[in-house]
Order: structure tokens, then C-alpha cells, then sequence
């Protein structure tokens, strides 16, 4: 039987995809935890990766220039060798590298991910943990590095294993890996751009992936799925438009304390019995 997931907590959690998901506090988490404070079922994995379809839609209208600039010049670059040198062709072989953590640890750990993983008790302590994470990499980086002349092999690995690290909600895939260019001296904007553009072959693939399960017996059904989907889309495309305005002239210090607030709230609530961590 699908999971009752209805039209009002489809709106609700396409709200929330869309205003989360670009911004360093786990778009996961709030879905995860704001289903249980409402007594909702879980929406489970298939559900949250299918929605996030919607944001990277959002991403990848944003960046379609650029997008676009890298996939052409990356596939001449194959047979034309004086492009390889060119800094959009080389992108495209660090999204490829630095997609390859996510991807081996996604299919290795795919049941966790699933089920042990959205543990609100382990989503509380991510929430707090990397909170501090994030607060340390904005405090120590110099803000100097850019992605054309300085993004290399070993960064793009970096990056990657960061953005790994997002498989369990509350990290925040963004947090990860805006926290991992951070802590390599990258400029904010310059690394929330690499962390959007790198999660693209990551969320398109498990979005695409988990379609096969939507309206499949112990998953939500269609509809619903849909309307969360484009909220989130609409939703998302504003919040990025605004968030990469944001921290060029701010710090993270704003998203620290709301993660670690959240966190401590989530925990409490759990150590009260208010919300089941595995319902």
C-alpha cells in the first residue's frame, strides 16, 4: 500500500524542498522532521530524492549558461585536444570526479540510506555537528581561491567526499561541500556555485532512479509526488537566486545557529518521546 502522503502535505513539503535545498541546513531533515512534528508517515528516500528533481530543474535553468558552456566545450574537448586546456572543459571532468564518491557510497549503502540513516536522533546530531563544521570552515577561510584558475583533481575528490557525506540527512549537501571549499580557501560564491553544480549528475540520477518506486507499494503515490515537485522548483529557483546574493556579503554565522538550535530542539523532542525517531 503507498504511503498517504495527500495534496496539503505535498504543498508543505514542496515548500520546504524548495527553501532548503540550496541553503546549508539539510532540505532532508526539515522533510524528515517536519513530517514526524505533524504526525505524518515518512515520506522515505524515494520520495525526498524524486522531489529534489524539482530544485535541480531550478539549477539547472540558473546556471543553463554556464551548464551549457561546459557540456559543449567538455564533448569537443574529447576530439579537439587545444580545448582540453580550456577551464570549462576541465569542469567537466571535476563534476565527473567529484560525483564518483556519492555515487559508489549511494549504491553501497543504499538500505541505510533508506531506513537506518533518517534516525531523527542521528539527523539532531548531524544538524549540530556539521552546524560547527561550517561555522569553523567560514571562520579560518581566506575567501581567496576561484574555480577557473585554482579548482583541481584532488579538490573536485574533496569536494565529492563532502558532498558523500549528504546521504545522511541533516550533513546537507550543500553545507558538505560549501564547508569542504571553505576550508580550501574557495570564495563563498565561488563554492556554493561548485557545490550546485557538482550536485547535479547526483540528484538527477537518484531522482531518476526512485521514479521507478513512486506509486509502488510502500511508497507515495503519483499525484502528490508531482505537485511537491513543481513547488519545489518554483520555490527553489528564488532561493538560489537569493542565497548566492546573500553570502557574497555575509557570513554563515545565520545558518549556524539555526542548525544547531534545530538540532538541540530535535534532540529534545526525541529524549521527551514528543516525536519517535524512527516512526
Amino acid at each position: 500500500m503507498s504511503k498517504l502522503i495527500g495534496w496539503f502535505e505535498a504543498v508543505v513539503l514542496g515548500l520546504l524542498q524548495g527553501l532548503t535545498e540550496f541553503l546549508p541546513i539539510s532540505s532532508s531533515a526539515h522533510i524528515r522532521v517536519v513530517s514526524a512534528l505533524f504526525g505524518w508517515q515518512d515520506p522515505g528516500a524515494a520520495f525526498t530524492a524524486v522531489i529534489q528533481l524539482g530544485t535541480e530543474a531550478a539549477v539547472l535553468i540558473y546556471f543553463r549558461k554556464d551548464i551549457w558552456e561546459i557540456i559543449s566545450t567538455w564533448t569537443r574537448a574529447l576530439w579537439t585536444p587545444a580545448l582540453r586546456a580550456h577551464h570549462a572543459a576541465r569542469m567537466g571532468w571535476y563534476v565527473i570526479v567529484g560525483t564518483l564518491p556519492i555515487v559508489l557510497l549511494g549504491l553501497a549503502f543504499k538500505d541505510s540510506i533508506e531506513s537506518v540513516f533518517r534516525d531523527l536522533r542521528l539527523i539532531g546530531t548531524t544538524l549540530i555537528v556539521f552546524g560547527l563544521v561550517l561555522w569553523l570552515a567560514d571562520r579560518s577561510a581566506r575567501n581567496k581561491l576561484t574555480l577557473e584558475r585554482h579548482l583541481n583533481p584532488i579538490h573536485a575528490l574533496l569536494y565529492g567526499l563532502a558532498q558523500s557525506l549528504a546521504l545522511i540527512p541533516g550533513v546537507s549537501r550543500s553545507g558538505g561541500t560549501i564547508s569542504a571549499g571553505l576550508l580550501l580557501d574557495y570564495r563563498r560564491e565561488e563554492a556554493a556555485k561548485y557545490s550546485f553544480l557538482l550536485a547535479i549528475p547526483a540528484v538527477l540520477g537518484a531522482g531518476f532512479l526512485e521514479l521507478f518506486e513512486i506509486g509502488e507499494d510502500g511508497a507515495p503515490a503519483w499525484g502528490p509526488t508531482i505537485l511537491a515537485t513543481v513547488i519545489s522548483f518554483v520555490v527553489g529557483y528564488l532561493a538560489v537566486s537569493w542565497f548566492l546574493k546573500y553570502i557574497s556579503t555575509h557570513r554563515f554565522t545565520g545558518f549556524v545557529i539555526y542548525r544547531i538550535a534545530l538540532g538541540v530542539v530535535i534532540i529534545a523532542l526525541v529524549s521527551m518521546g514528543v516525536l519517535d525517531p524512527s516512526a
